[in-house]
């Protein structure tokens, strides 16, 4: 059985005017804000696991010439779905989270781009008033936790009640009695539980905890790269000497965030199991420094970085085998995905090093609007619902996982909530036909927020160059294009016929070019990119079409 996805929402929409069954059901719920413990109990748990700089080529299931293997992760994509044209809202991890929390690029929140946070940055990209993933599934009956890096803003005062903005200095400024509980936290934007760094955890101090919005132990120390154990030479890049808290461990953060997230886990298991439960596991893996727990040093032979990646393999593996132990393996939905492509010196010590290429043969890396700082592993995985073995070459982005969990839910998203996300619960269920989109374009942003557009296999790129990464000096260098119209203003390539990006059709495909250039001005200038009256399927409508199968 095949569907279009818009001729699914018609059919609903049908079952609707009709006053039929699915309308009490699955709408009614979303009206009024809240579900009954009946049906909340007939949800399935959700765990997210959002990794950090991991490029395309970065898992074995999606690159036969790895140069070590992530067989927990194969093993996920061979139970489940995996997508091969996956993107990241954005090239960098900041405006790429905004993307997941709230279904919409950082351009709605920021007029424009969005930058990383370092030190006390903030205010929070999530907004007041903008509905997060979190609060959406809370209204469904969800409890609702994160546990690892958040990045995305955090409002912190001085003595005198001023914001303090970024940079490092500016840490030891912060009045603690002010600044907690975190006006803008994760606990204050849609999460009951919480334990997370305010910025990367190993690179961009402020090196904190923060545990349900308050700080336990402040930053007082000046942390120097070289009292890391084991220096570990250039794979120890990118480690800033800034302001830490007695006590942070750079080494065993992931193992610290996957406790954290097993310990939530398992104690709602116990106090709430009436209720489903919503996780994320938001890891450092694969972001510079490069810090594998010692534990995993050794672990493959492709050097600190094969570790690094197959700790986060392990650490899959050990959610996947926890929620088999609950016995609540049948009932829980894993998203693997990851926020941009691969970072520039990792990319190109892989290379060099071990002959391992993490953009998976893509043009670019993390920051450049090419593939490679964008086009992401995703799968996920849903026993008895999401058949064994799919892989799938539609478009998704980030974005969508807010729609498509909405849907799974029954949550009827208002036309201003989650502007650039689409359903993609057909899809998962194997009833979308493969030749028919669901997606009629896909907007991404680059490192200074500047955009790239897909409809179908054409993809126009508004800016010249990368869009992020500057390839006129080493060691990117080495990597330059010969650019085929040097004096274009923006870049447009057929990704099916060059899926490298290396012969710009901008003038000589101009009909092209002015389509997707009007295309992308109505998409910024609209609000949205994602369609209204969006109507989602709700667990009783997706289980019939399961048993229809």
């Amino acid at each position: 059985m095949n569907i279009d996805a818009s001729r699914y929402h018609g059919r609903a929409i049908q079952q609707i005017a009709r006053g039929g069954f699915l309308f009490f059901t699955v709408i009614l719920p979303a009206f009024f804000g809240a579900t009954s413990i009946a049906c909340a109990q007939d949800l399935p748990n959700i765990i997210i696991i959002y990794a950090d700089d991991l490029g395309y080529g970065d898992l074995s299931c999606y690159n036969a010439n790895a140069a070590y293997q992530t067989p927990r992760l194969d093993r996920m994509a061979s139970e489940g779905i995996r997508f091969t044209d996956a993107h990241s809202p954005s090239t960098i991890c900041s405006p790429s989270r905004y993307g997941l929390f709230s279904g919409q690029q950082i351009y709605r929140s920021t007029g424009r781009g969005g930058g990383a946070f370092e030190g006390p940055g903030g205010p929070s990209y999530l907004k007041p008033g903008t509905l997060t993933l979190p609060e959406m599934l809370k209204t469904m009956g969800y409890r609702t936790g994160v546990f690892g890096k958040w990045h995305v803003g955090l409002t912190w005062f001085d003595k005198n009640n001023k914001q303090l903005g970024g940079g490092f200095e500016n840490s030891l400024l912060i009045d603690y009695e002010k600044s907690t509980p975190l006006i803008d936290g994760p606990n204050a934007r849609g999460f009951d539980e919480s334990f997370v760094t305010p910025n990367c955890p190993n690179t961009d101090p402020l090196y904190v905890y923060i545990e349900n919005g308050m700080v336990d132990v402040p930053a007082s120390q000046r942390h120097k790269r070289s009292t890391l154990p084991n220096p570990g030479g250039k794979w120890r890049w990118d480690n800033d000497e800034g302001w830490k808290s007695p006590g942070y461990d750079f080494m065993n953060a992931d193992l610290l965030f996957y406790q954290k997230t097993k310990a939530f886990i398992e104690s709602h298991r116990k106090k709430h199991r009436q209720i489903p439960f919503f996780a994320v596991l938001s890891t450092q893996i694969a972001h510079a420094p490069v810090l594998p727990a010692e534990q995993f040093n050794n672990a493959t032979k492709a050097g600190p970085r094969g570790d690094f990646v197959w700790e986060l393999d392990d650490l899959v593996g050990r959610v996947l085998d926890l929620i088999r132990d609950l016995g609540i393996d049948d009932n829980t939905v894993i998203i693997f995905n990851a926020d941009n492509g691969a970072e520039t010196l990792h990319v190109d010590w892989m290379r060099r090093d071990h002959q391992h290429d993490a953009s998976g043969g893509y043009r670019g890396m993390k920051r450049d609007g090419w593939e490679g700082g964008h086009r992401v592993p995703m799968i996920i995985r849903w026993p008895g619902v999401v058949s064994p073995g799919m892989v799938s070459k539609q478009m998704i982005n980030t974005t969508d996982l807010f729609a498509t969990l909405a849907s799974m839910t029954g949550y009827r998203l208002q036309d201003s909530d989650a502007t650039d996300s689409f359903d993609m619960m057909p899809v998962l269920l194997g009833l979308q036909d493969e030749t028919l989109p669901v997606r009629p374009h896909l907007l991404t942003q680059s490192f200074r927020g500047e955009f790239q557009i897909r409809k179908g296999s054409w993809k126009y790129l508004d800016h010249r160059g990368s869009g992020g990464n500057n390839y006129e000096r080493p060691p990117l260098k080495q990597y330059a294009l010969i650019e085929t119209a040097p004096d274009a203003p923006g870049q447009l390539y057929d990704l099916d016929r060059d899926p490298g990006e290396t012969t710009n059709l901008y003038y000589t495909n101009s009909e092209k070019t002015a389509a997707l250039q009007r295309l992308l001005k109505e998409l910024k200038t609209s609000g949205r990119s994602a369609p209204k009256n969006r109507v989602p399927l709700g667990m009783q409508q997706i289980r019939k079409l399961v048993s229809e199968r």
